[in-house]
């Protein structure tokens, strides 16, 4: 892993604290490294209404967004899961809206997994409105 994508790792894992998660007891961080360098967190925000939860992932990029930012080097996600947590399909096609880029998967006991916003979302800006 490059040395520019550790600090975001930490920042994911903090991120963590801030969940509001009273229903699922699930906290979930994530944080996003910025074209300028820049970290930018988001935790997952849930709701009674289960479907208006909004994930770690989505909460990160309207953070960054509502910042200006919207170039993105790379995205890390953290969860006390067993295996290294992996974003949802919504969170999948939002981080495909800014790009391919690399995205960290881990969890608390320090597993880590690198893939990119392609290898999960493949073809995500191909389909029934590319017009082909």
């Amino acid at each position: 892993m490059q040395e520019e994508f550790k600090g975001i790792l930490q920042a994911a894992l903090n991120a963590r604290r801030h969940a509001y998660a009273p229903y699922s007891n699930f906290p979930v961080g994530a944080a996003l490294l910025c074209a300028d360098g820049e970290i930018i967190v988001g935790c997952n925000v849930e709701n009674l209404s289960y479907g208006l939860t909004l994930c770690a992932e989505r909460s990160a990029v309207c953070a960054a967004v509502s910042r200006g930012i919207r170039q993105f080097k790379a995205i890390a996600v953290c969860a006390e899961t067993r295996l290294p947590i992996s974003p949802c399909g919504a969170c999948r096609q939002v981080l495909a809206e800014f790009g391919d880029f690399p995205v960290f998967l881990c969890n608390v006991a320090g597993e880590i997994v690198e893939t990119s916003v392609g290898e999960l979302l493949p073809r995500a800006k191909t389909g029934i409105l590319d017009g082909d």
